[in-house]
C-alpha cells in the first residue's frame, strides 16, 4: 500500500533527537520492510505546549490549509491507501489526517495514540475530544503497550485495537561484541524537565548510597536541564561521572558495549526504546516497575525492575548486580536476544503487516 505518514507531536525528520522521533522513523522502517510505500505527508508540529486558545486557534489554521494543499495534489496525483498518524494525544492532536481520511475513503491508522479523562479541563477537553473521535474513527489503532491499550478500549469500548510490542533495529548494537567492564554502569537520557529530571534527580540519591562500592558511571545525554544535571552529581568523587555529552547512535553502541550495567530509574517513560539499545548490547537493565517500563523489561529475565519511588530498592538492586558477577552476567545473556530477536525490526515488520493486512482490507 502506499501510506502517508504522520507525526503531529515530532516528525520524523526534526534535527532534535528524542524516544518520538526514533519510534516515529522505526515505525516507517518496519512499514517498509513489510513492503508499503511510506511518505511523510506533512511537516506542520502540532504540539501544543500550553492550553491557549491563540494557540489552539492558529494550529486550526493551518491544519485547514495543510488539508487544503494535499487534496488539492491527491486529486491531481492520487491518493494513498493509507493516511498512519504516529502518536496523537491532547497536546498534539491530529487536525489533518481524519478528514482527508473521510474525503478520500482511505484507511486510516494511528499508533501510540493516547487518552486520559483526567486531562478533561479547560481548553485540554476540546483537543482530547479531536482524539477521541480519531481513534474511534481509526480503522485500527495500534498500542505500544498493553496499558494503552486498556486506556483506550475504557474510552472507546467499540475502537479497534491491536497491540504491537516496542521494537528497536539492533544492527549497530549486534555489530559489536560485549566486552563490559567491571563496575561501568551507563545511562542515556535527555537532559530536560519532568520525568527526565526526575529519574536523574532518583539515580543521583541511589548512586550516593553506593560509595563503598568500586563503580564508575557514564553519563551520554544533553538538554536545557543540563547544568542541574551535573549539580545533581557535584558531590561524587572525581573520576565517579563521566560526561559525554549528545552522541551519535555508532558512539553510544561502542559505550554500551563495554558498560556493564544500565541505570535509569525511568520514571514515567512510556516505555523506553533505550533499554531495549543497551539489552541488544548486552547490558542487564535496572529500572522501576513503573509506566511501560515493564513492556521491555523482563523482571527477573532481562534486568531488575523496584516498585516505583522506592529509592532504597532501587539503590539495592544497583548493588546487587554490581557484587553478584553470576546473576548480571546470567541477565546479560538473556538481554541480548530478548531485544535484538523478540523486539526487533524483522519481528515487529511482521506484526505490523500482518495487523494491516487484517483491519485495511477495504483499502486496497
Amino acid at each position: 500500500m502506499k501510506i502517508a505518514f504522520y507525526c503531529p507531536l515530532k516528525s520524523p525528520n526534526h534535527p532534535v533527537p528524542s524516544g518520538d522521533r526514533l519510534m516515529a522513523r522505526l515505525l516507517m522502517a518496519a512499514l517498509a520492510r513489510a513492503g508499503h510505500q511510506v511518505e511523510i505527508a506533512s511537516e506542520l508540529r502540532a504540539f501544543l505546549p500550553d492550553a491557549s486558545a491563540a494557540a489552539v486557534e492558529a494550529l486550526s489554521t493551518a491544519a485547514e490549509g495543510e488539508r487544503e494543499r494535499l487534496s488539492a495534489l491527491w486529486r491531481e496525483t492520487g491518493n494513498p491507501d493509507a493516511w498512519f498518524c504516529y502518536h496523537p494525544y491532547y497536546k498534539a492532536p491530529d487536525l489533518i489526517g481524519p478528514a482527508l481520511a473521510r474525503e478520500f475513503a482511505i484507511g486510516y491508522v494511528t499508533a501510540e495514540a493516547s487518552y486520559s479523562a483526567r486531562r478533561n479541563t479547560g481548553l485540554w477537553a476540546g483537543t482530547q475530544q479531536q482524539v477521541l473521535e480519531t481513534v474511534k474513527q481509526a480503522s485500527v489503532n495500534i498500542c505500544l503497550t498493553r496499558r494503552d491499550l486498556d486506556g483506550l478500549a475504557a474510552a472507546a469500548p467499540d475502537a479497534r485495537l491491536a497491540l504491537l510490542a516496542p521494537f528497536i533495529d539492533p544492527a549497530l548494537m549486534l555489530a559489536r561484541q560485549p566486552m563490559p567492564e567491571p563496575g561501568r554502569l551507563i545511562t542515556v537520557a535527555m537532559m530536560r524537565s519532568g520525568d527526565k529530571m526526575q529519574s536523574y534527580v532518583m539515580l543521583a540519591e541511589a548512586l550516593s548510597r553506593l560509595m563503598h562500592l568500586p563503580w564508575q558511571l557514564s553519563v551520554v545525554g544533553d538538554g536545557p536541564r543540563a547544568a542541574e544535571v551535573r549539580a545533581l552529581f557535584a558531590g561524587f568523587d572525581e573520576g565517579r561521572i563521566i560526561w559525554h555529552g549528545e552522541k551519535p547512535a555508532d558512539d553510544i553502541a561502542g559505550l554500551l558495549s563495554r558498560s556493564a550495567l544500565y541505570v535509569w530509574p525511568g520514571c514515567g517513560e512510556a516505555y523506553g526504546l533505550a533499554y531495549l539499545e543497551a539489552q541488544a548490547a548486552g547490558l542487564p537493565v535496572v529500572a522501576q516497575e513503573i509506566a511501560g517500563v515493564p513492556e521491555v523489561v523482563a523482571h527477573g529475565r532481562t534486568g531488575l525492575l523496584t516498585p516505583p519511588g522506592d529509592i532504597d530498592a532501587y539503590a539495592q538492586a544497583i548493588e546487587r548486580l554490581l557484587t553478584r558477577h553470576e546473576e548480571r552476567t546470567a541477565l546479560a545473556r538473556a538481554a541480548r536476544p530478548f531485544a535484538s530477536e523478540e523486539r526487533s525490526l524483522d519481528r515487529a515488520a511482521e506484526r505490523l503487516g500482518i495487523i494491516l493486512d487484517e483491519h485495511l482490507k477495504q483499502a486496497r
